[in-house]
């Protein structure tokens, strides 16, 4: 049986499907069209980017280290008592900001007030001995002066008794000569004999009372040496003694003072450890202060960026608390002289063979405008990110 001939409906199906497979085509043709011309504009978009932070590398970014491991930090006060006592009054609380010489805690003074007492009363006595030796030494001057007349008459006294024993023998050697011939009676020889005696001893004491003065003068004149060595060359402010005590009436007086704790700096009370009625020991911290306005950066960079980073390079800082709109101008104070590992209280130690390496960090300082900082007040630890400059001077 012979195939029917086609309709005019076949043919109209016919050229719908044909047009809608060159509809189809067309459009493939224009998805992969616009595909191209997408992937175009992407590659010049890349290569643009490219470009751009190429040039940007090379002309600013290869000129720029920057971190976000950075803190604020301080150089705080600790404050400790130099002398032992009770709390009576405190006087600031955590938070408060304080200048310097305003008084924080007052202690108990009456121990210091004793000591004072005490060593004021040291110091008066020893300016009593100082006069006291001074005046001493013109006494003892004196008792030279009479040491030497003593001598003068204790050589008079012994001339005497030299010219009276002379005249003693003379008289008993004559009655001795005369005894023999009667012209002498037994009694008178006996009365010479007895005068010599006499005269004999009374030369003895006079050349007793000779050396007996003049060991008397030595005595005196060793005395009033003495006693000149300690005043001699010196008045009642510069002896040595009396310094002595003036100096212990200074140190006991500082402690007096000591007693009113005042702030060291202007800052911020940190740490406040003290309580009215508890009793405080020298050296025990009882509070910290923080220099506000004398805060500066510590930021950590990675090793491999310090190669060009020197001292004194302009930095930018932008802290968390203020957001990129703050920005800090500040410059490079100084590089740390080890990294944090190399300064922790335990190093970490790589000798077990199974080792990693860790690329290290390095704390750089960061001083900060303090103009800025007055503005824009930061606080002891922050988070901050820090750029140095390594083309600025």
């Amino acid at each position: 049986m012979a195939d029917a001939d086609p309709t005019e409906a076949d043919f109209a199906a016919h050229d719908a499907a044909a047009a809608a497979a060159a509809e189809a085509d067309a459009h493939r043709a224009g998805q992969l069209s616009a595909r191209k011309t997408w992937l175009r504009r992407l590659a010049i978009a890349v290569v643009a980017i490219g470009v751009l932070w190429g040039g940007w590398y090379f002309l600013i970014g290869r000129n720029h280290v920057s971190t976000d491991n950075a803190y604020v930090n301080a150089e705080m006060a600790l404050v400790t008592p130099l002398v032992a006592g009770q709390a009576t009054e405190v006087r600031v609380k955590d938070t408060q900001a304080v200048k310097r010489g305003d008084v924080l805690v007052v202690l108990d003074p009456a121990t210091s007030n004793i000591t004072l007492a005490q060593a004021e009363a040291d110091l008066a006595a020893a300016r009593r001995r100082f006069r006291q030796a001074r005046s001493t030494s013109a006494a003892l001057a004196a008792q030279v002066g009479v040491s030497g007349a003593d001598i003068a008459g204790a050589r008079a006294g012994l001339a005497v008794a030299q010219a009276d024993f002379a005249k003693a023998s003379v008289d008993l050697k004559r009655r001795e000569a005369l005894a023999d011939s009667g012209a002498v009676s037994g009694d008178e020889l006996t009365a010479a004999k007895r005068a010599y005696a006499a005269a004999q001893a009374a030369l003895a004491q006079a050349r007793a009372m000779v050396v007996q003065a003049e060991a008397g003068k030595q005595a005196a004149q060793g005395q009033f040496a003495a006693n000149e060595a300690l005043v001699k060359g010196s008045s009642e402010e510069t002896d040595p003694a009396v310094m002595a005590a003036k100096a212990r009436v200074d140190d006991a007086r500082r402690d007096v003072e000591r007693a009113v704790i005042r702030a060291p700096i202007d800052g911020i009370v940190t740490r406040r450890q003290v309580q009215i009625g508890q009793r405080v020991a020298v050296g025990a911290p009882i509070m910290s202060i923080v220099p506000v306005r004398k805060l500066y950066v510590d930021a950590n960079f990675k090793e491999g960026q310090l190669g060009r980073v020197r001292v004194g390079m302009p930095a930018k800082v932008t802290a968390d608390i203020y957001g990129g709109g703050v920005v800090y101008h500040g410059r490079v104070a100084g590089i740390g002289g080890g990294t944090g590992a190399s300064m922790a209280l335990i190093p970490a130690q790589n000798a077990t063979g199974n080792w990693i390496k860790v690329v290290q960090r390095l704390p750089v300082r960061i001083e900060l405008d303090p103009k800025e900082l007055a503005e824009h007040p930061l606080r002891l630890g922050l988070s901050t990110a820090v750029e140095i400059d390594l083309a600025g001077k």
